[in-house]
């Protein structure tokens, strides 16, 4: 089951989150308070919706599969298209769905939420299709068991696009699902059912390049029925990076320490080595050029920022030992939800609808394009 928590442990969680938050609030507010900082003031923090701005209704409707926290539901709807209607299993996700849009047509649940009964061909017409299938069958930190897996839910995805024919779909998934070793899967159960009645693109997207502050990698399948959208179809260009690109210069990547409004420490680039030696390659850090910020970031030990460690992992960063935690509201921000986005749910399952989601301005880019390549 999702969320598989014991009572001790989500209590121990509680009591340990409150400490960890009052803990953060004690040492940013000793730094802004110090002598010893000269002309430092806290940041900003990111506001994602900066990352995808409001655009226009342009009429396109979409009909979301595996919502979940509604990553994706959100960039479509910030991108300027129709929400139709969600699906998503987990009724704590259709909670969050319903919590933050009201007017949504939103079906969760084991009965009502379940894609493998859902009757589909309602919806024929509709613009769009978009969803994630559960990605552990394909995913590095599952078995990789593929198509045995009996969470792999392309095949529902596929009928779904079979049934309601629409212009066009996005499924979105794990690099993972590339490797050689699923080459056969993905003919056999998303190439070849589509082959003749869409035109099929693949390609891999990395958040960080979207303003995101960190550096997830996903795969996107979008597939158009008619060849002339097809024809007009532009991969998302990042938007954000190191170097400028022939589509013009880009923003500076978005790391955490900006993001959250954390108190600065010189430089934000490192070198690989350095980087791999003082966090490991998955983390992200600043070069510490200053006294003063050494002795606040000491005191913060904010290094690791993964949105969703595992319970080994946050258990070894609690108060006692010099460490806090990153909040909800920190996690959802670097995922690029906005701050009025709610999650309904105890923590962990906040976690988990915010860790599995696809990142909402990455969801807005691919968005954007689709509708380019649709005529609008």
């Amino acid at each position: 089951m999702p969320y598989d928590l014991t009572d001790e442990q989500r209590d121990r969680y509680r009591e340990i989150s409150l400490r960890s938050k009052a803990r953060k609030q004690a040492m940013l507010r000793d730094h802004s308070e110090s002598a010893g900082v000269l002309e430092e003031e806290l940041n900003e923090r990111l506001d994602p919706n900066d990352l995808m701005p409001q655009l226009d209704r342009h009429g396109l409707t979409a009909l979301s599969l595996f919502s979940g926290g509604g990553g994706l539901d959100l960039g479509f709807e910030r991108a300027g298209f129709e929400h139709l209607a969600s699906y998503e299993i987990l009724d704590i996700c259709g909670e969050t769905l319903r919590g933050n849009r009201p007017n949504w047509d939103v079906h969760s649940g084991s009965i009502e939420g379940d894609v493998r009964a859902a009757p589909f061909s309602r919806y024929r017409g509709v613009d769009i299709v978009h969803g994630g299938p559960p990605c552990q069958p394909f995913s590095i930190a599952g078995k990789q068991a593929g198509a045995d897996d009996p969470r792999n839910m392309w095949p529902d995805f596929v009928r779904c696009v079979l049934q309601t024919r629409p212009r066009a779909f996005i499924a979105e998934n794990v690099p993972g699902l590339l490797d050689s070793k699923f080459e056969s899967f993905v003919d056999e159960f998303i190439i070849s059912p589509l082959k003749g009645q869409y035109t099929i693109f693949r390609f891999k997207l990395a958040a960080h390049d979207f303003g995101v502050p960190q550096a997830r990698r996903r795969v996107f399948f979008v597939g158009f029925r008619a060849a002339r959208d097809a024809a007009r179809w532009i991969q998302p260009q990042p938007t954000h990076g190191d170097v400028d690109t022939v589509f013009g210069p880009l923003l500076p990547r978005n790391t955490t320490r900006t993001s959250l409004g954390l108190p600065s420490i010189g430089f934000d680039e490192v070198a690989p080595t350095l980087r791999s030696g003082f966090t490991g390659p998955r983390n992200t850090t600043g070069v510490v050029n200053s006294k003063a910020s050494m002795t606040v970031w000491d005191k913060l030990n904010v290094w690791p920022n993964g949105v969703q460690p595992t319970r080994s992992m946050a258990a070894a960063y609690t108060p006692e030992n010099g460490h806090f935690r990153m909040s909800v509201d920190d996690c959802a921000l670097l995922q690029g939800f906005p701050g009025d986005w709610r999650f309904s749910g105890a923590v962990y399952q906040v976690l988990g609808q915010i860790g599995n989601s696809v990142c909402p301005p990455v969801a807005y880019a691919v968005a954007r394009q689709i509708a380019i390549a649709l005529g609008v």
